[in-house]
């Protein structure tokens, strides 16, 4: 039995990433085709939950992780008008000793660079990941089934035992599967921005942030806001949603400005202003878009994975951690099989992954309502269970968290003891 696949990840985002390094350390050769001209991530501040940090320590990410992440202290809950805090739950050391793996904060593009060094370290385990940059994928060549190609648009074929669409929101994978577009818009949009943390520091209105890094939602009526540091306090990231401006016709994102930012929160708690008003660089504002929950993620030796699947929207902060998971069963189902039971593999891949991330998309849908109830008796309730973290959606963060996609036992044990003295 052959296990020693090859495989071309369309793709070269985090939930890309983490596939090329899960399929080289099973001992597969992969490659990567990424379309723009050069391999980074655009964004700004992103977080990996314990369900999806575990994943990346199996995949030997830690000592590289630890040099760029930022860990919270405590979540945050807080009420719109007056900045009342609702809940307020450790997390750090917390949920190390609860769920054995940590919940980190990380600037997207430090997240990035870090799996892109593992992925093409000489010295790492299995075949190093090849990396082709301005291979944008037009079409698939599917003459020989069982070794599929991605065609680019330069007339470049890429044939592997398996091709892997992890393309996000508008797969050219799926799409040449001739799969439906069943991408639903959601009516709102959110807003990015970086914070300079030395200016968030220097106002004392602000300064709470810098004292203790916490991960902070604000709920309202018809909007949310959530803002977190990064990179050790350098940047408060902030995203915060509100209904959409954008003129769908001309593209799903645009430049934001500072006063548009404050203008959508000028009714809510001063220090919103306070902290918005600071905002520097390239601030932006993108449309939310979510897929339809849809289990058809393969066809031959041909799969798909993260948002190419199953796009969520961003109300559980499960997007990319989803995508992680995605890789490590994938990698999984793969490493076990020989050419001949390829299909098969991918098939079990399905099956374990698509109606559990399936059930996060309904809780991030869900979350869209819960949080931006209108003031009143409903909103209350909420509150009133938000106290000890419920009142969200039907998926609670302990069974997100504390469970595994994963079969492999040695990519979960990490211990509480193990974790703090590893690093101590």
């Amino acid at each position: 039995m052959r296990t020693t696949h090859t495989v071309t990840v369309v793709g070269g985002g985090i939930g890309g990433l983490t596939t090329a390094l899960a399929l080289r350390r099973r001992g597969m050769h992969v490659s990567v085709l990424e379309q723009a001209p050069e391999l980074g991530e655009v964004g700004a501040g992103i977080q990996t939950a314990p369900n999806a940090s575990r994943i990346l320590l199996g995949l030997g990410m830690r000592p590289r992780l630890e040099a760029v992440r930022t860990e919270p202290t405590h979540q945050v809950r807080r009420r719109w008008k007056d900045g009342r805090i609702i809940a307020f739950r450790p997390l750090g050391e917390a949920v190390w000793r609860e769920y054995g793996a940590p919940y980190w904060h990380f600037h997207r593009a430090d997240l990035h660079q870090a799996l892109l060094d593992a992925c093409v370290d000489p010295h790492g385990p299995g075949p190093v990941v090849e990396i082709h940059t301005g291979a944008t994928v037009v079409g698939l060549d599917r003459s020989d089934e069982a070794r599929p190609a991605a065609v680019t648009d330069d007339g470049r074929h890429f044939p592997a035992d398996v091709v892997v669409g992890a393309d996000g929101v508008r797969s050219q994978v799926r799409s040449a599967l001739g799969l439906d577009d069943d991408l639903i818009f959601s009516g709102e949009m959110v807003y990015r921005a970086l914070i300079p943390g030395d200016k968030i520091a220097a106002d004392p209105a602000t300064r709470f942030l810098a004292d203790q890094y916490h991960s902070t939602l604000w709920y309202g009526p018809d909007r949310h806001l959530v803002h977190y540091m990064i990179r050790g306090g350098e940047y408060l990231n902030f995203g915060g949603s509100v209904p959409n401006t954008i003129d769908l016709t001309q593209g799903w994102s645009a430049p934001a400005t500072v006063d548009e930012m404050v203008e959508a929160f000028s009714d809510w708690d001063d220090r919103i202003t306070s902290i918005l008003s600071k905002a520097e660089g390239n601030a932006s504002k993108w449309a939310i878009f979510a897929r339809r929950r849809d289990p058809r993620w393969v066809d031959g030796h041909i799969a798909l994975l993260g948002d190419a699947c199953h796009a969520m929207l961003p109300y559980q902060a499960q997007g990319a951690s989803q995508a992680i998971e995605d890789a490590a069963v994938l990698a999984e189902e793969l490493a076990v099989v020989g050419r001949d039971d390829i299909h098969t593999a991918l098939l079990r891949y399905t099956a374990r992954r698509a109606n559990h991330a399936g059930m996060v998309q309904d809780a991030s849908a869900q979350n869209k309502h819960f949080y931006h109830l209108p003031d009143g008796p409903e909103q209350q309730e909420r509150d009133r269970k938000l106290a000890s973290f419920e009142g969200e959606s039907d998926v609670s963060y302990d069974w997100l968290w504390r469970g595994t996609p994963l079969r492999d036992t040695d990519t979960t044990s990490f211990s509480y003891k193990f974790a703090r003295s590893a690093s101590s």
